[in-house]
């Protein structure tokens, strides 16, 4: 860097911030930069992309043979490096520089046939070419920079941290893109013409309708151009509408002309698919990426951290697990936080292996039954309930990870076996001797959590306030992530091992809170994992805060208050009414904020009409001061039902509050059965949509009992202008929202139906 310093005038200079890095060809890589003067500039540099083969000398040494003349390999040599990192030393391996990045995946399978699949292991060879260049390079998204350039050579002066909660962020322009489209049917085509399109920016709309449709696509390239935005936001711009944009360019051959990004790069009309995956028991759809080139193309469609925190969170996770902010936008949370993990080890010279090889250790039956247990619960009990006081641990897992040095290499490891370090009721060791990949990744994130919280507190600043604490949520999410991802099979840094000992030590945590709650005098009414309700009549603040205070130094993770209620119900399972269920129940804080978990109004499946109601249902018993105040308000919460019954039965409804939202859980003729969402979906195919497993289907029920079961419902993209509806059905479905809330007062569904359909006002359902 002191070269780049004593030959300043000699060299492009730029300080500014790094808004995007892509790789652009054979062993380059380009960066854009916004300057401080606000200049958007763009920066080549020549990057080399490396990868590693770990086998014997003999081995190694015969591969550099074979491999001296590939026209893949630039270059190669030995270095040491830490090719397993389940040992603590290192170890020589075969550094190969490729001549083109792009090549690197068939290069290494043709290593793995060389030797016979067996003979070497392979390292860094799938890591993303952005993100290997970011961690070579030790900058991040949005860092702010000294830039030095010269022949296709760039250097950095960082002038920020990764660490900070209070950097500058540059002026970013943004950009809404809609296209109002001429349909021919029902659903939208790519032959279907466009009818105008919109770009909003700056509180301004500008409307694009006049020509033909090439000069309605070439206006929008022009006034993409004049207006020069960073960030160009989309509804479904991933899915579907940049394809059909490309589509229409190439249909009146313009597509050489059709460019969005700040490179002179067309958009591609290849409509391309996506992927299905299954994830923590569901199934989920991730569209295709639309790349643009030095801008950031955000589907709101098709992002979880955007939706989840804004582009705030989207840029704290940016930068603090060094994701290019078009890729964080729509990779998964896993994804984002294993970045983090593959940055420390690549500054740590620990190589990245390619397939991980890392299996459980073996265990007895024995030892499975007392290992695989999963977190400790306290069965809730069943109803009513006043001076219950709510407290959690805050990021218990991701904790006891960092306090407990949990990670695949420090469980079990081979140097401490004498550790005075051990599991509780399995007994196994971890490493006293060097800090694991996991807590060194999980510290910066805490770290910073925890900053942003103080931060809140003790700022005035209102958008300050909100820029926080939507850090601290992104941030939190990515440690949520954090403990499933350890026992997660294409874990890179992952070990069922080290899951199981982070549950062991949960279990551990929560059982000592509870004896010590009890020695305070509280009655325990409910646990769950991370989570205590604490009931003492009379309680006052000072005290709970001792016993929180108390409990985090016993277990050496902080617990906090949630809250106190007002009053609180646990429900019971709905085939079983006499057995709880762990987490269903709803409750008003003292402060009047509403709490649910398992009902109705808290199910992405239940239509808006009905969550409306139940939360209307709840917000008229939040006033009750005791049970008997509760019981009295009841037949009041019934009115709501009995209007919204009304309602639907004089069809003074609008039908998008009945849609049902549900995701498939397979392709649509798989299904065995006429399940609705399936109906829906085959409708869906059979008019030209694209379904696949992982994607949500919406649908009116229109008749839920009829005998053909086509025609029980209507996928919502093909309705008509005046829909009928199910009546019975959504009554049935409003009734069902009162009994979950009041049926462990004994208002089952017949008393419901009796008092609400057939009581002093009775209503006809036709």
């Amino acid at each position: 860097m002191n070269d780049w310093k004593n030959n300043f005038k000699r060299f492009n200079a730029v300080k500014g911030w790094i808004l995007d890095v892509y790789p652009s060809g054979p062993n380059q890589i380009t960066v854009w930069i916004i300057s401080e003067n606000g200049q958007r500039v763009r920066f080549v540099d020549k990057y080399v992309h490396r990868i590693y083969v770990a086998g014997s000398p003999t081995d190694l040494e015969e591969l550099a043979r074979r491999i001296s003349e590939s026209e893949s390999v630039a270059d190669f040599r030995f270095v040491e490096k830490y090719a397993d990192f389940m040992e603590a030393s290192k170890k020589k391996v075969l550094e190969i520089d490729m001549t083109d990045y792009g090549r690197t995946p068939f290069f290494a399978r043709k290593v793995l046939r060389l030797g016979g699949y067996m003979k070497y292991q392979l390292y860094n060879v799938d890591v993303p070419i952005a993100q290997a260049y970011l961690y070579e390079r030790d900058v991040f998204p949005l860092a702010h920079v000294l830039a030095y350039g010269k022949a296709e050579q760039l250097g950095y002066e960082i002038l920020d941290s990764v660490e900070s909660c209070r950097y500058e962020l540059p002026s970013l322009r943004s950009m809404w893109l809609n296209v109002n489209v001429r349909r021919e049917a029902p659903i939208t085509r790519l032959s279907d013409k466009i009818d105008s399109i919109t770009l909003t920016y700056d509180g301004e709309s500008l409307v694009i309708s006049g020509g033909d449709e090439a000069d309605k696509l070439l206006g929008m390239v022009e006034a993409v151009k004049r207006i020069d935005p960073d960030i160009i936001y989309t509804n479904g711009g991933d899915s579907f509408l940049f394809p059909y944009l490309a589509h229409r360019a190439l249909a009146n051959g313009i597509l050489d002309k059709f460019i969005l990004s700040r490179e002179e790069i067309p958009l591609k009309a290849k409509k391309g698919r996506g992927r299905s995956y299954f994830s923590y028991g569901r199934v989920y759809y991730k569209a295709p990426l639309r790349r643009l080139y030095g801008r950031i193309h955000i589907d709101i469609n098709n992002t979880f951290i955007y939706k989840a925190s804004g582009l705030e969170g989207l840029i704290e996770v940016s930068r603090t697990c060094r994701v290019p902010l078009h890729r964080a936008a729509r990779a998964s949370i896993g994804s984002i936080m294993s970045s983090l993990q593959l940055y420390t080890a690549w500054r740590d010279e620990i190589l990245i292996p390619w397939k991980k090889r890392e299996p459980e250790s073996f265990k007895t039956g024995w030892e499975l039954l007392v290992a695989d247990r999963g977190g400790f619960i306290f069965e809730p009990k069943l109803g009513f309930h006043t001076d219950v006081i709510e407290v959690d641990f805050t990021s218990m897992f991701p904790m006891l990870m960092l306090t407990r040095n949990i990670s695949a290499e420090t469980v079990l490891c081979k140097c401490c076996p004498n550790s005075s370090l051990r599991i509780p009721e399995l007994g196994y060791h971890i490493c006293q001797k060097r800090r694991g990949i996991v807590p060194k990744t999980l510290n910066l994130l805490l770290r910073k959590r925890l900053e942003y919280k103080r931060l809140v507190k003790e700022t005035a600043d209102k958008r300050l306030i909100e820029a926080y604490n939507l850090r601290q949520s992104a941030l939190k999410w990515i440690l949520v992530t954090c403990f499933g991802y350890l026992g997660y099979r294409n874990a890179r840094f992952g070990k069922v091992d080290a899951h199981i000992a982070v549950c062991a030590f949960a279990r551990d945590a929560l059982l000592k809170t509870a004896m010590l709650a009890e020695e305070h005098g509280f009655e325990v009414v409910h646990g769950i994992v991370d989570s205590l309700w604490i009931k003492k009549a009379g309680v006052t603040p000072k005290e709970v805060a001792d016993f929180c205070r108390e409990a985090s130094n016993l277990v050496n993770v902080p617990l906090n208050v949630e809250g106190k209620y007002r009053w609180i119900v646990f429900l019971p399972s709905k085939i079983m009414p006499e057995v709880p269920v762990l987490n269903r129940y709803y409750g008003v804080f003292e402060d009047g904020e509403i709490k649910m978990r398992g009902v109705e109004a808290r199910r992405t499946d239940t239509p808006p009409f009905i969550k409306n109601a139940q939360i209307e249902m709840i917000k008229v018993m939040g006033g009750a001061a005791d049970y008997n105040d509760f019981i009295g308000k009841i037949p009041e919460a019934l009115n709501v039902l009995r209007k919204g019954a009304e309602r639907l039965i004089a069809g003074h409804i609008d039908v998008n509050d009945l849609l049902v939202s549900k995701r498939l859980s397979k392709h649509p003729e798989e299904y065995r059965h006429h399940v609705f969402q399936a109906v829906a979906a085959r409708q869906l195919m059979a008019a030209g949509f694209d379904v696949y497993p992982g994607q949500t289907v919406q649908y009116l029920i229109v008749d839920a009992d009829n005998s053909n079961p086509k025609k029980r419902v209507r996928a919502a993209q093909l309705l008509n202008t005046n829909p009928r509806f199910d009546v019975q059905k959504y009554v049935d479905m409003l009734l069902e929202a009162g009994e979950t809330l009041f049926s462990v007062f004994g208002y089952s569904m017949e008393r419901l139906r009796s008092e609400v359909l057939y009581g002093e006002k009775q209503l006809i359902l036709n």
